[in-house]
């Protein structure tokens, strides 16, 4: 294996200190003349020689390195929001490192150490367990994805999901549904909040509509999940005639579901999702969904985070919750009896 070039190297063939190549690859060109910047230059690409990335963060203490931490690698929501990210990030000369939680606490943890350990200039986190505690022990810039509720001081960059869940169930309720059912995830221990649950009692209560337990069913973010809990809804003595998932994964298997018990939809049963991620127009019938602003949640985070890692004198958290819209498909109608 050939040896990797090294700054010695360098100065050997363009003829100068080593301290003048550490100049030139600094951009400190105001104190090397043009004809030894250019020696320098030459001697970097017929060498094939690239800067020590290690070496030089022990030396400023930062490493252009971000990390984003997401719970489910496979949901086809979160490539987005990355992406957002990503393209925020790297135009300021960082680059992103994604890592899965996979929902698993001990999972988080690992990878706090991991961003701790590996000097990592800032961190983007959707949270599972990690307390505030938790994030403020790493020591660096930490944005959160979500309402933030449970981090007051740290900025935070959401969706108003509440208000998209007013939305979707309006749009039910004005095709003439009155049973409609609540499929959702279960809560962790930083988000017992519950947004989707809270405002769909909040909408009950505000059109005075009857809330019957059964309609609402509390899962893991699956389509297996959604699969199973349609089943169980139109399983009961009295089924609902519209249901709303708290995401498309979570829809997508409802629709399987009802569509495996020879339901069809919308005309038996309309469903709606939340997110608006691709495979949502993708079904058959296509899903009515909320559309959650999934890339430009990952620029504002992003630059929330670059904010920050600048040094900006900033008292307190930053919060924002981005508006949601209503996509309208084929996955809801009027109930039969209307």
């Amino acid at each position: 294996m050939a040896k990797r070039p090294t700054i010695i190297d360098v100065a050997k063939l363009a003829g100068v200190s080593k301290a003048t190549v550490g100049r030139v690859i600094n951009g400190q060109n105001d104190i090397v003349s043009e004809d030894t910047r250019s020696r320098v230059m030459h001697a970097v690409k017929q060498l094939g020689y690239e800067r020590n990335a290690v070496a030089g963060s022990l030396r400023t203490d930062r490493t252009f390195m971000i990390a984003l931490a997401i719970p489910d690698i496979t949901n086809p929501f979160w490539p987005e929001v990355a992406r957002g990210v990503q393209d925020a990030i790297e135009a300021q000369g960082y680059a992103t490192v994604t890592v899965n939680t996979d929902w698993q606490p001990e999972r988080e943890q690992k990878y706090l150490t991991m961003v701790r350990r590996n000097r990592f200039d800032g961190l983007i986190v959707n949270p599972i367990e990690a307390s505030r505690t938790d994030l403020l022990n790493i020591h660096i810039p930490v944005v959160i994805l979500g309402s933030g509720g449970y981090y007051p001081d740290m900025d935070s960059v959401g969706s108003d999901t509440a208000a998209g869940v007013d939305t979707a169930l309006n749009h039910l309720l004005e095709l003439g549904h009155r049973r409609i059912a609540l499929i959702t995830g279960r809560p962790s221990r930083n988000n017992r909040v519950r947004s989707r649950h809270d405002a769909y009692v909040a909408f009950h209560a505000k059109h005075n509509l009857q809330i019957n337990q059964d309609l609402i069913i509390e899962k893991d973010f699956s389509e297996h999940s959604g699969y199973e809990a349609m089943h169980q809804l139109l399983h009961l003595d009295n089924p609902p005639t519209a249901v709303f998932a708290a995401n498309d994964i979570l829809a997508i298997g409802a629709l399987k579901g009802a569509q495996a018990l020879d339901w069809h939809v919308p005309e038996d049963v309309s469903i709606v999702g939340m997110d608006d991620i691709y495979a949502a127009a993708t079904t058959s019938p296509s899903l009515t969904t909320i559309i959650k602003p999934k890339y430009e949640t990952g620029v504002k985070a992003a630059e929330y985070l670059l904010a920050r890692m600048s040094g900006d004198n900033i008292d307190q958290g930053r919060h924002i919750l981005l508006p949601c819209e209503l996509a309208v498909r084929g996955s809801t109608a009027p109930p039969r009896d209307i």
